[in-house]
Parts: C-alpha cells; structure tokens; sequence
C-alpha cells in the first residue's frame, strides 16, 4: 500500500465511521499521546526500565500505527501530500548529509 492510498483509507474511515476529523489542535494532542505511547513500550523493551503487569503484552506496532494514524490524519486536514512531502525530505537529506554520516567517526568506528 502507498502513502497516498493510506492517506485515501483513512480519509474513506473518517468519513464512514469517525462522523468527522477531530480538530487540528486534538489530533496533534492525540499524536502526542500517541508518541508518548510508544515511548512507554521502547523505554521498558529496550531500556532500563521494567514492564508493570498489565503493560506486558502492549503492541510496539499497534503504537507505531496508531502514530501514523493520527499523522495522516493531520496530512489530511493541511492538505500535505506525504508521499511527496517524503520523497522530497529524502531528497533534502541525502543532498545535506551524503557524506556527513559515512564521515562521523562516531558512527564508523564501532
């Protein structure tokens, strides 16, 4: 599936179940939770903290889902196109940081 036809599903979801977009505003507060979400997981996953009980079978996935979710959500009340929003920030990075990277000592000295 492209960025595009997601961006078209989720639009057809809103429109047949979510009544209507939650304003701009909410939907950043949203993504925010959402953002806070997936940290919580990465934190006890793959850091030093430990899973409370009822947190042990919590989906990393379904969190990174539920950020783009809500992400394209927001493309779509602006107007963004992400897909070509996204090639062109892949454009921006690799004309910014085509050597920068292969150069950092701290990345290829490991």
């Amino acid at each position: 599936m492209t960025i595009n036809e997601l961006q078209i599903q989720v639009d057809n979801w809103i429109k047949k179940y979510g009544v209507r977009y939650f304003s701009e505003l909410t939907n950043m507060a949203c993504l925010t939770e959402e953002v806070g979400e997936l940290a919580r997981i990465m934190a006890r996953k793959y850091g030093d903290q430990s899973f409370k009980e009822d947190e042990k079978n919590k989906d990393l996935g379904d969190e990174m889902a539920d950020i783009l979710w809500v992400l394209i959500c927001l493309a779509n009340q602006t107007g963004v196109d992400l897909e070509a929003a996204m090639q062109k920030n892949i454009e921006k990075k690799t004309t910014r940081d085509s050597s920068r990277h292969l150069n950092n000592k701290k990345l290829t000295s490991i």
